[in-house]
């Protein structure tokens, strides 16, 4: 199939994400309420978006690093080999961590990270994701914080896309791909 045409349908709302963004990060700041600064990590690209969003919301001292992984190039299936693109900058050791991921698919991403960040001994270790497709996992992993739950379908918007276009909606829409 070409998968040059296709079209967006609206899933997500702008005004529905920024209502659940603030939702999470109240959550967030009541569960690290203690900590002197907590570490949020975004896993990049596709949590970009969502991370600024989510860090204006937060209540409490932070700062922000990223980490790039990639197992899916620019296809639509991961390949389920994960590989560190960008590491982080800073040392998390006896530190308090937020992972922040656009979605969770397979699993395969976030078991691969939390396992590289857990052997850094962390103080305490959370994730956070925008999107969670728990039809499509195959390794037992999830988030601690969810802002939506999704059916199989193929997303962008917000940050997430499909061959480097249309992170930039503010909104989530499913592609449906029309054949020529």
């Amino acid at each position: 199939m070409d998968h040059t045409n296709y079209v967006i349908d609206q899933m997500i709302s702008a005004k529905s994400i920024a209502a659940r963004v603030e939702t999470l990060a109240n959550e967030i700041s009541t569960h690290f309420a203690d900590t002197d600064k907590l570490v949020v990590v975004g896993l990049l690209r596709g949590s970009f978006v969502f991370i600024a969003d989510l860090v204006r919301e937060l209540d409490l001292p932070c700062e922000v690093d990223f980490l790039e992984t990639s197992s899916y190039g620019d296809g639509m299936n991961s390949s389920r080999e994960v590989r560190i693109l960008k590491d982080l900058r800073g040392d998390i050791e006896g530190r308090d961590i937020l992972v922040v991921e656009d979605i969770v698919d397979t699993g395969h991403t976030l078991r691969h990270v939390i396992g590289l960040l857990k052997s850094r001994n962390p103080a305490r270790f959370e994730v956070c994701a925008l999107l969670d497709k728990p039809s499509r996992r195959e390794v037992n992993i999830s988030a601690k914080w969810t802002g939506f739950e999704i059916p199989d379908e193929f997303v962008v918007g917000y940050g997430i896309d499909y061959a480097q276009r249309n992170r930039n909606l503010d909104h989530i829409g499913s592609v449906r791909f029309i054949e020529n």
